[in-house]
């Protein structure tokens, strides 16, 4: 009856710090662990699962679950999900075959291994030893490990690791781990995290190739940025600005093309932050003669992603200049705008002038002309009175309508002027 009050994420949440438990070793054995990255095909983890399942005839695996672990007879397998990437631990207990000669990957058939093809990105061995078959194997570390630099460490109070992080002839890195007195599964959690340094270090570095190449391009990005900012300094006309600014768009656009970068460098810098959490703790005592694991990654690993971080945020920086450039380019062109707009407003304000003057020349024109008619008009009028035989003088009459005739016909082209004025069809709109 409770279950019906949870949350329907309270289980999922809960088990997820169960999720992915660590393995169980017990006595001497051989591991074999590999990281499959592919960015052209996100469906490849659950298909090599599946398919690795079916060819070794182990249980199905379930489906939308990040986790799987199998176990037959001596050999067992453990199968995690990330982000990113997935990872496969093979297990062989209790071998005594070759030091690092990958029995446990022995049964894997090839047409599985054959799926993996251009994905694996880690690929490593690792060999358990116990007791005083370790003591003896501990002479053997550097003819083991012969790359330039042994890295050599005590872990966890109770053991020691060695390593020289090479990829080796048969393409795999190796890992030596002596247990000298490990607690009831210590053995597994320590190889766990020696794997998880392995390919969080190989995933965090995956943004060292577009740092570098995005360091070339930001060098030349920079390097155009900084002729078009001294052309703006220059006095030119409105085509070198306009051209300016067509550039420096473009620039932006260039810019903004490569943004999508910030996701792989965030996720590189939180790979870093794994790398670092796991070798804290391996809790490290130092073997004298050898450098430990963190003065190692301190030496090998930091710069590198000192590197992403630094090329970022010079990224950033050009960003934000270009950002700035065209600001202050639009500003300029926005103010010659406006210099040409307030220019041709005042050659349009003359001309209007210039048409009021012509036109109130041209309604005081057409007072004469009108007045000019009417007068004649009334002088006809007047003569065809006198001909008629009245009395009066049709030349003195005309004179005094002069003054009347003219004022008339102001005062009507005035009201003619003003009606048009007033006429609501001509009013602009509210």
């Amino acid at each position: 009856m409770f279950s019906s009050l949870n949350h329907p994420l309270r289980d999922p949440l809960s088990k997820e710090l169960h999720a992915r438990p660590f393995l169980r070793i017990d006595g001497p054995a051989s591991l074999s662990h590999l990281a499959v990255y592919s960015e052209r095909d996100e469906d490849i983890h659950d298909r090599l699962l599946a398919s690795l399942a079916s060819a070794m005839g182990l249980p199905a695996p379930t489906p939308q679950h990040n986790h799987y672990t199998a176990k037959k007879g001596d050999w067992q397998i453990k199968w995690e999900k990330h982000t990113e990437f997935s990872t496969f631990t093979f297990v062989r207990s209790g071998a005594q075959d070759k030091l690092f000669s990958g029995s446990a990957m022995r049964d894997l058939p090839d047409s599985w291994l054959a799926l993996l093809r251009e994905s694996v990105l880690v690929a490593v061995h690792a060999e358990l030893r116990c007791g005083e078959d370790a003591a003896q194997i501990r002479k053997q570390a550097h003819a083991l490990l012969p790359g330039p630099v042994l890295v050599g460490t005590k872990v966890l109070t109770g053991g020691e690791v060695y390593c020289d992080w090479l990829v080796h002839d048969d393409h795999f890195s190796r890992f030596l781990i002596l247990d000298l007195g490990f607690r009831e599964a210590q053995a597994g959690r320590l190889i766990q995290r020696l794997f998880e340094i392995e390919t969080y270090r190989m995933m965090a570095l995956l943004a060292l190739p577009d740092a570098r190449r995005h360091s070339q391009f930001l060098g030349k990005l920079d390097g155009a940025l900084s002729v078009f900012m001294r052309r703006m300094e220059q006095p030119g006309d409105d085509c070198d600005d306009a051209y300016l600014l067509r550039e420096l768009t473009r620039l932006a656009g260039q810019i903004q093309a490569n943004a999508g970068l910030e996701t792989r460098f965030s996720a590189s810098a939180a790979y870093e932050k794994l790398v670092l959490a796991r070798i804290a703790e391996l809790r490290e005592e130092r073997i004298e003669g050898f450098p430990t694991i963190a003065e190692f990654m301190q030496r090998r690993l930091l710069p590198a992603m000192q590197t992403c971080s630094s090329v970022w945020a010079r990224h950033q920086q050009s960003a934000t200049r270009v950002a700035r450039a065209v600001d202050l380019l639009r500003t300029r062109v926005n103010l010659a705008q406006e210099e040409h707009t307030t220019a041709l407003l005042e050659g349009m304000n003359r001309t209007a002038r210039t048409q009021l003057r012509m036109q109130h020349a041209v309604e005081g024109l057409s007072v004469a002309a009108i007045s000019y008619y009417v007068l004649n008009l009334s002088g006809a009028a007047l003569r065809a009175l006198h001909a008629a035989h009245l009395s009066l003088d049709p030349d003195i009459l005309e004179g005094f309508l002069i003054l009347p005739v003219v004022a008339a016909v102001v005062l009507f082209t005035g009201r003619i002027r003003r009606l048009g004025h007033d006429d609501p069809r001509q009013a602009a709109p509210k």
